[in-house]
C-alpha cells in the first residue's frame, strides 16, 4: 500500500489544451478516492499520469515516497482495471488472471495460490477453466479485477470499470469492489462520470471540471456543503433545483413571487445589499407541499408539469415563476399534473450562491 501524491501536477496537449491544471491531491495509504466529473474534466488523464500512461508536464507525482515522474509504468507496482475489460479471449479466466504474474517468473505454487484467493475473493472458483466469451459482463469485471488483484499492487487505478455493466450489475459490482476494499485495505484510485457511484463507494471524493480540482471531502461533505455551484448542481440525484432571486429590503423576491421565509432567515443572505441578484439551491428530497405548519421554512406556489411515479415516491415536475423545480415527494401525496401547489422548504436545507462567482454564501 502507498500514498498517491499530486503536486501542482498539469498535463498539457498540443494546441494550447490544459486538461489537468494545478492538481493538487494526496490519496491517503490505504484510501479509496474517487475522481468525479463530466467527460472532458482532466479525471482519466490524472488516473493515466498516475499509471504512467501520460507523461506529466509540470509538477511532481509521487507513489509512496518516491517521484515517480521519469518511473516506466511497469516499475511503479500499480494495477490498472480499464472500462473495456482488456480481457485475452484465447484464454481462460485462470491463465487471464495469472498471466501478468508469468511474466515476472512467479514461480508456478504461488501463481496457482494467488489465482485461486482472487478467485475465492470475486466468487469465481467455478469459472477459472471457462474462456471470456462464456461469461456474463459482470463476471468478465470480475475477472479483470483478479487479475490485478493478484499483483497485490501498491495502488490500484480504476477507470470507469462498471460503465459496460447494465444497472443491477453496476449495483451488484460496486458493492463487490466495496467489499474487496475493505478486506484488502489496497489505495484505490477510481475514476467515474456517475455521482451515485462516487457518493456510494468513496471514502473521500474529488470533483472536477475543466482540469481543475473545484472540491474534495467526503461524501456527506460535499453533499451538505458544496462549495460552488457546479458541486451543488453535481453532488446528489435528482440534481439540486436553482432559482436567481432578488434581495429587497430583507426579503428574497423569485420573479413576481416574495418568499415567504416564516421568520428570520439566517440561512438566506436576504440582508445583503437591495436589488442583489443571489442563486438559492435546494434539493428536490428536502421539498415538502406547505401546510402552515412548517415553521422555518421558504414557501412559494408552483403548478405541477409531469409527475414520474416511482413506487413510494414521485417524481414531480414544477414551474415556478417560470423556473423548473423538481420535488421528490412521497407517492401517497397523490399530486396529479395540473395541480396547483405551494411548496416549501427548510431554511436550513438552502444553499445560497453568487451567481457571479459561483461561490457558496452560506452552504
Amino acid at each position: 500500500m502507498a500514498t498517491v501524491t499530486f503536486d501542482h501536477v498539469y498535463k498539457r496537449f498540443p494546441g494550447d489544451v490544459v486538461a489537468v491544471n494545478d492538481l493538487n491531491l494526496q490519496v491517503a495509504d490505504g484510501e479509496f478516492l474517487v475522481l468525479v466529473g463530466p467527460s472532458g474534466c482532466g479525471k482519466t488523464t490524472a488516473l493515466r499520469c498516475v499509471a504512467g500512461l501520460e507523461t506529466i508536464s509540470d509538477g511532481e507525482l509521487s507513489i509512496g515516497d518516491q517521484v515517480v515522474n521519469d518511473v516506466a509504468p511497469k516499475d511503479r507496482d500499480i494495477a490498472m482495471v480499464f472500462q473495456s475489460y482488456a480481457l485475452y479471449p484465447h484464454m481462460s479466466v485462470y491463465d487471464n488472471m495469472a498471466f501478468g504474474l508469468k511474466l515476472r517468473k512467479m514461480s508456478k505454487t504461488d501463481i496457482d495460490a494467488r489465482v485461486r484467493e482472487a478467485a475465492g475473493i470475486l466468487g469465481l472458483d467455478r469459472y477459472l477453466d471457462r474462456k471470456p466469451k462464456a461469461l456474463s459482463g459482470g463476471q468478465r469485471q470480475r475477472v479483470a479485477l483478479g487479475r490485478a488483484i493478484v499483483r497485490e499492487p501498491k495502488v490500484f487505478l480504476m477507470d470507469e470499470p462498471l460503465s459496460n455493466l447494465d444497472a443491477k450489475l453496476r449495483v451488484q459490482t460496486r458493492a463487490e469492489i466495496a467489499r474487496i476494499h475493505r478486506r484488502l485495505g489496497t489505495t484505490i484510485v477510481y475514476v467515474t462520470h456517475d455521482q451515485v457511484e462516487a457518493m456510494t463507494m468513496g471514502d473521500r471524493i474529488a470533483v472536477m471540471k475543466d482540469g481543475l480540482l473545484q472540491q474534495i471531502g467526503t461524501p456527506e461533505e460535499l453533499y451538505t456543503h458544496p462549495a460552488n455551484l457546479f458541486v451543488a448542481g453535481f453532488i446528489g440525484s435528482p440534481a439540486m433545483n436553482f432559482v436567481t432571486v432578488t434581495t429587497a429590503g430583507g426579503e428574497l423576491m423569485m420573479g413576481e413571487t416574495k418568499l415567504s421565509l416564516g421568520g428570520e432567515p439566517a440561512r438566506v443572505a436576504a440582508a445583503q445589499t437591495p436589488g442583489k441578484n443571489l442563486t438559492i439551491g435546494f434539493r428536490p428530497e428536502h421539498l415538502v407541499l406547505a401546510n402552515g405548519s412548517d415553521g422555518q421554512a421558504m414557501r412559494f406556489p408552483a403548478v405541477v408539469d409531469v409527475v414520474e411515479y416511482l413506487g413510494n415516491e414521485e417524481l414531480i415536475h414544477a414551474r415556478a415563476e417560470g423556473n423548473d423545480i423538481v420535488a421528490l415527494l412521497p407517492s401517497d401525496r397523490k399530486v396529479k399534473a395540473g395541480d396547483n401547489v405551494e411548496l416549501a422548504v427548510p431554511l436550513d436545507r438552502l444553499f445560497v450562491f453568487d451567481p457571479e462567482t459561483e461561490k457558496a454564501l452560506v452552504s
